[in-house]
């Protein structure tokens, strides 16, 4: 008898034109279309979950717009007055949240309420990336921000001009376009992403040290001092006297992983982070947490983003990579100053420099990577994981790429989506799949997975809220009694 917590599959994230990925049309088909998937409801799941405003009806985007301007509207602006500039700083990793519209709506409405409150018009949209750098510039341009600023924006990279910024553990470097305005605005959102890097601690801060940042500072996560040694250089930056003297407030966009729940603006930063880290952890917690039970599966990639960021139920790749680990447990995990999945800890011969390294995810018997694009050094993924890219096109594309031209000496081509889920099944042994297709409100894949998930999901949720989330928020000197002022707003 069919299980009715199994939908059939939720429409995946289409693909997107993009320097970073192959042509849409060259993506034949989805993963999520082949037979014996199914689709799960985040909502379902853990019923405990708080309602969201998007995904929903037609009209949910207009009342998003809605709840953005009377959340921002509460918030402190008479700083800014009407000959001033202002600089609404964006990182990219918000344009990828649910098709991106959210987070464009949020920057919209940010623009509209500062100019409604302070007839302040010189306001200009600075949107950071990593290392796609041009990403940016596309997302602007698809959801039109570039004409709502009327063409006040710009594209930042961490190879631009920097600006030396004096700080209480000496002389760090931002991007010289974000503080070249009288106000800053922190634009930014509670999707946890690389909670490997910041590991739930000051997450709401972490762009002044990475989207902001000149890349010799924005290293500090990557190559000089690891994730969690590295936290303190965004907290430094932010609380610089020069800093401090630019901001004005935050507005996040926030999400669950199965959708936007509202908007969190605050001129106290400090106050947001702590309502995001609820989010992060008790929200984002039973997720990762259920993900962290499977016990085999086949990954397909599905998704217009770098290998790593592709999504699951709000989860990335790189963070089901590691889901044999409680990636928010500071006292547990093996070396928790580490980044499991970066090549960084591992030396030539494929292995940990360490012993205490843990290995990648041994649940993930295969990757069928389906669509997803480069921009981020991926050979390690597929090094470590055995992977089969569908089409010559995109094999061609990741084996010319600078930073992946290693990626396809790891990995197979099939010809079809069907071929290599034929091929992952034959040669795993498995017919369990997840699919990171981003499909909004649930997760995509297989009915043997489904009726994994299902049959574990109570016993999770209730370890989350008695035991695991109590020891999160202690490790983080966060107050439980938050969680009530997080409900209130």
């Amino acid at each position: 008898m069919e299980n009715k917590m199994m939908h059939p599959p939720i429409m995946p994230i289409a693909p997107r034109p993009s320097q970073y990925g192959i042509e849409p049309a060259l993506v034949k088909r989805r993963v999520a279309e082949m037979p014996g998937m199914v689709s799960l409801k985040l909502k379902e799941l853990f019923p405990d979950l708080p309602d969201v405003i998007y995904p929903g009806p037609e009209d949910a985007l207009e009342k998003l717009y809605e709840v953005a301007k009377e959340e921002l509207r509460k918030v402190d602006m008479s700083m800014i007055q009407p000959d001033q500039s202002v600089n609404v700083l964006a990182s990219h990793h918000g344009f990828t949240l649910f098709g991106g519209q959210p987070y464009a709506i949020l920057l919209k409405a940010i623009r509209d309420v500062i100019i409604e409150k302070t007839g302040c018009r010189n306001i200009r949209l600075r949107a950071g990336v990593g290392m796609r750098f041009r990403e940016t510039e596309e997302y602007m341009k698809r959801y039109g921000l570039d004409t709502y600023y009327e063409g006040k924006v710009k594209g930042i990279a961490p190879v631009d001009e920097g600006i030396p910024i004096e700080t209480e553990v000496g002389t760090l470097y931002g991007l010289k376009s974000v503080y070249d305005a009288d106000w800053i605005i922190h634009a930014h959102h509670t999707d946890v992403r690389e909670v490997h890097f910041h590991r739930q601690i000051d997450k709401a801060v972490k762009p002044f040290g990475m989207s902001y940042a000149r890349i010799e500072t924005r290293s500090t996560y990557h190559q000089n001092l690891g994730p969690r040694a590295a936290n303190f250089t965004a907290r430094a930056i932010f609380e610089s006297e020069f800093v401090q003297s630019k901001f004005a407030f935050a507005a996040f966009l926030n999400v669950g992983p199965h959708g936007v729940i509202g908007v969190d603006a605050d001129n106290d930063l400090y106050a947001v982070n702590d309502r995001a880290t609820f989010i992060g952890c008790q929200i984002y917690g039973k997720i990762m947490t259920l993900f962290g039970e499977i016990d085999e599966c086949i990954a397909a990639l599905d998704f217009p983003c770098p290998v790593p960021y592709v999504f699951s139920a709000g989860v990335i790749y790189a963070n089901f990579v590691g889901a044999n680990t409680d990636l928010y447990d500071m006292e547990k995990t093996p070396l928790p100053a580490y980044t499991w999945y970066t090549e960084a800890f591992y030396g030539k011969n494929g292995k940990p420099l360490l012993d205490g390294i843990p290995p990648l995810n041994p649940a993930i018997k295969m990757c069928v990577h389906n669509y997803s694009w480069t921009g981020y050094p991926s050979a390690f993924f597929s090094e470590h994981i055995p992977t089969v890219v569908v089409g010559a096109e995109q094999a061609k594309m990741f084996d010319m790429e600078p930073m992946n031209i290693k990626y396809m000496d790891h990995a197979v081509v099939a010809k079809t989506t069907e071929g290599a889920m034929n091929f992952a099944y034959n040669a795993t042994g498995t017919d369990k799949v997840i699919i990171f297709d981003g499909a909004m409100g649930g997760l995509n894949c297989s009915r043997s997975l489904a009726e994994l998930l299902i049959a574990k999901a109570p016993e999770v949720s209730e370890r989350v809220e008695k035991e695991l989330m109590p020891k999160w928020f202690r490790q983080r000197g966060v107050d439980m009694s938050v969680l009530n002022k997080l409900k209130n707003r």
